[in-house]
């Protein structure tokens, strides 16, 4: 699977970006996706993740209610709605696939470029 992430970009704290990750390769529909974000100077942390169905999803305590992870099977896409921004979601994001449902990176076998997203105050 190749994963490609896009939709980043700087905006103000309170707005709302979507992130999508387009995946190549057939084994798309079969693979959980997560996404997992890295800021400055910090570890790459979890962020969500939804099986391959789309019918079970997990949120960090970070960002519950305000991200909502989603995906297309015949589109082969994953998306990440991000609302009520904040400073401290600035990280690069990246789209991971993964043949288990999880949250720790090992869990994950296939990796997207990441895409930048800052909040400004």
């Amino acid at each position: 699977v190749q994963l490609q992430a896009s939709g980043g970009g700087l905006v103000q704290a309170g707005g709302s970006l979507r992130l999508s990750c387009a995946a190549s390769g057939r084994t798309f529909s079969s693979s959980a996706m997560g996404w997992f974000r890295q800021a400055p100077g910090k570890e790459r942390e979890f962020v969500s993740c939804i099986s391959w169905s789309g019918d079970v999803t997990f949120y960090a305590d970070s960002v519950k209610g305000r991200f909502t992870i989603s995906r297309d099977n015949a589109k082969n896409t994953v998306y990440l709605q991000m609302n009520s921004l904040k400073p401290e979601d600035t990280a690069v994001y990246y789209c991971a696939a993964s043949y288990g449902l999880g949250y720790r990176e090992t869990e994950y076998d296939y990796w997207g470029q990441g895409t930048q997203v800052t909040v400004s105050s």
